[in-house]
């Protein structure tokens, strides 16, 4: 899939755990020449960033994330990029915590229009 990431919004399908990124993280992408990274923010999440790459449909990342308790979080996350149906853009997200125990999944969609 050759379609940028560039100034896309994403939003997570579904909550996490307390602390973690929720509905109402609001994750703003960037990409050039192969480069991604984000800001995100929202419900647990105070402040958080991403930076990474992207080969073809194929997103390799760190995080890292300031909690609304004044703690902070990071990990790694690969994520594989599909178009949807309506022509939006989804991340499907296989992540590990680095600076805790712990692993998962998760979504990240365009919002619908």
């Amino acid at each position: 899939m050759a379609r940028s990431l560039d100034g896309l919004v994403f939003v997570p399908v579904a909550d996490q755990a307390p602390g973690q990124v929720g509905r109402e993280t609001r994750f703003t992408y960037h990409e050039q020449d192969g480069r991604v990274w984000a800001e995100y923010s929202g419900g647990d999440v105070v402040r958080g960033h991403l930076v990474g790459t992207r080969a073809a449909d194929t997103l390799d990342f760190r995080y890292v994330q300031l909690r609304l308790d004044g703690t902070t979080a990071s990990g790694h996350c690969v994520s594989r990029l599909t178009e949807l149906p309506d022509g939006r853009l989804r991340l499907d997200e296989t992540w590990t915590w680095e600076s805790q125990e712990g692993s998962g999944t998760s979504t990240v969609e365009q919002p619908p229009s």
